[in-house]
């Protein structure tokens, strides 16, 4: 069957791939178009399976709600390189995902790769199919769906940083405002009492050999560690910091001179504790001209 310039056309408008990998495809198949996209589907697996190893450190944070803002998802989906992470390509996929999850609201990474989205694909087969014409891997790393009968409040920082906020009392405003300090300042959780016990007593630990070294007699060093256990309190957790656009109130105070309670927060940022290989190139070439003299 005569491969022509039309059936090239459909079948690249149809999957998104180049025309010689479109051409190279109908050749194989005979001309069958639906042959052809199967055939080039499994090819698109093949290249995703063998890319899978290669860390995804970039990427985008991306967040949605519904119409009456009562659930919404933030979803950090990594790629290789920024590059990437802004094209259009990349963000429709992302788009399409986090549209899935609010959508659906799976359990985890599993389930919402089983969904469905435009076109008919699972979610796993549009990430597969994406890497097989970028040639980055794609990686879904982390969603968490807010549902709420207060209020959500919601702000991004570009694309590499998203805070979602659960508030009772207050309004939208307030949320959002909270999520922007949120982004700015990061909180380790909302108040004191959540600190976990081990990350207070490696501090206190911490905060008593320097004491120590002061000379000072024990009951003295004992009020020196208790001080200092206070300010790392204030100053990691969100009730007890300074408001970002009003440092001489702490956020505790805006919350309550509002008659507002934060229940939970979710913070993420692009590629946070993603170890990222860092190439050198110089050292790379060195090593290739040593390689080669000896």
């Amino acid at each position: 069957m005569a491969i022509t310039a039309s059936l090239v056309k459909e079948l690249r408008e149809r999957t998104g791939a180049g025309m010689m990998e479109c051409k190279k495809a109908l050749v194989e198949t005979n001309g069958d178009i639906e042959a052809a996209i199967e055939s080039m589907r499994k090819s698109g697996m093949a290249k995703a399976d063998k890319k899978a190893d290669r860390v995804a450190a970039d990427g985008i944070v991306a967040i949605q709600a519904d119409m009456d803002k009562k659930n919404a998802v933030i979803f950090e989906i990594n790629s290789e390189t920024d590059f990437v992470a802004k094209g259009e390509d990349f963000q429709n996929f992302v788009n399409a995902v986090v549209a899935t999850t609010l959508a659906s609201k799976p359990a985890d990474i599993e389930a919402l790769n089983a969904l469905t989205v435009a076109g008919g694909a699972t979610v796993d087969e549009a990430r597969r199919a994406l890497i097989a014409k970028i040639g980055e891997n794609i990686s879904l790393r982390r969603f968490t769906v807010v549902s709420t009968t207060g209020v959500i409040g919601a702000y991004s920082h570009g694309s590499r940083i998203g805070v979602v906020v659960d508030m009772e009392g207050g309004d939208e405003a307030l949320a959002k405002d909270v999520a922007m300090h949120i982004a700015a300042s990061k909180p380790a959780c909302i108040s004191a009492d959540q600190m976990p016990g081990d990350v207070i007593e490696k501090e206190r630990e911490i905060f008593t050999a320097q004491a120590a070294e002061s000379g000072k007699p024990a009951d003295i060093v004992a009020k020196m560690v208790d001080g200092r256990i206070a300010k790392f309190l204030k100053e990691n957790t969100l009730e007890g910091q300074p408001f970002v656009k009003d440092p001489d109130q702490t956020v505790g105070q805006l919350l309550k001179a509002a008659n507002a309670k934060v229940i939970s927060f979710q913070r993420y940022e692009v590629g946070e504790g993603i170890e990222k290989a860092v190439d050198d190139f110089a050292a790379e070439v060195a090593a290739q001209v040593a390689a080669a003299k000896s």
